[in-house]
């Protein structure tokens, strides 16, 4: 695994962040020094989804990047047969998943899709899987893509949903936002490397509150929602459609 040093040398100016070539090749080692419990929640996530699909349906995993929850859900499902549509509109991302699916033995059929995600037609699925995705949309683009994810569930489907999130009390927000930091300073990011990034993501990736990830889930349609992990300003949720 290539590790990630993106932003160990000065940078002027910092340019926005993005799933570029240079990214891809350290992914995996940004992802565990930077998302606490990342791998925690995709087990998690992969077996859910197992137990929750149901035949002659689709899983849409939005925003998939390299595969991680892909492959991890192959695991997991074993020889049933299955349907995905994994779908990231960076070339290099999916050229890398590509790659990974073309190592293994995979009993269902997965179909990559470049493509943006908001554009995706959505049916029939009985699994939604939203990693780390929705933060780097447009917050006016969220409420529809979330409305047409519940239209698209089977009864009993669900919806995993992993995202950054902020506190609405400001000195709780900051407490969370300095352990973060204090996080990435034991997996070995500087200073530097963290103000970096940082700055790469200003106005990038602009994470909301759990109240209004959940208020949004609410008035799309869903009407059973949990917190199922938490660590400070990272949170993986679920929500279920229980009704037709």
């Amino acid at each position: 695994m290539n590790k990630d040093k993106i932003y160990a040398e000065p940078r002027e100016p910092v340019a926005p962040f993005e799933f570029n070539r240079q990214v891809v090749e350290v992914f995996d080692d940004m992802l565990g020094r930077s998302v606490p419990l990342y791998h925690e929640s995709i087990r998690r996530q992969a077996q859910i989804a197992a137990s929750r699909y149901q035949p002659a349906t689709r899983i849409y995993d939005l925003g998939c990047s390299n595969g991680n929850f892909g492959l991890a859900f192959c695991d997991e499902i074993a020889a049933q047969d299955f349907e995905m549509v994994a779908v990231d509109n960076s070339v290099p991302m999916l050229t890398t998943y590509g790659q990974r699916l073309a190592e293994r033995t995979v009993s269902g059929h997965i179909q990559l899709l470049d493509q943006d995600i908001r554009t995706v037609e959505l049916n029939r699925a009985s699994v939604v899987v939203i990693n780390l995705t929705l933060q780097f949309l447009p917050v006016a683009d969220r409420d529809a893509l979330i409305r047409d994810v519940y239209r698209c569930l089977v009864p009993g489907g669900v919806l995993l949903l992993t995202e950054k999130v902020v506190h609405e009390n400001a000195e709780m927000n900051d407490l969370e936002q300095d352990f973060y930091y204090r996080f990435k300073a034991e997996n070995g990011y500087s200073q530097m490397e963290i103000s970096q990034k940082r700055e790469a993501l200003e106005n990038v990736l602009v994470p909301e509150s759990i109240e209004v990830h959940q208020q949004r889930l609410q008035q799309s349609g869903f009407n059973a929602v949990d917190v199922w992990l938490k660590w400070f300003n990272f949170a993986s949720i679920l929500a279920m459609k229980t009704d037709g």
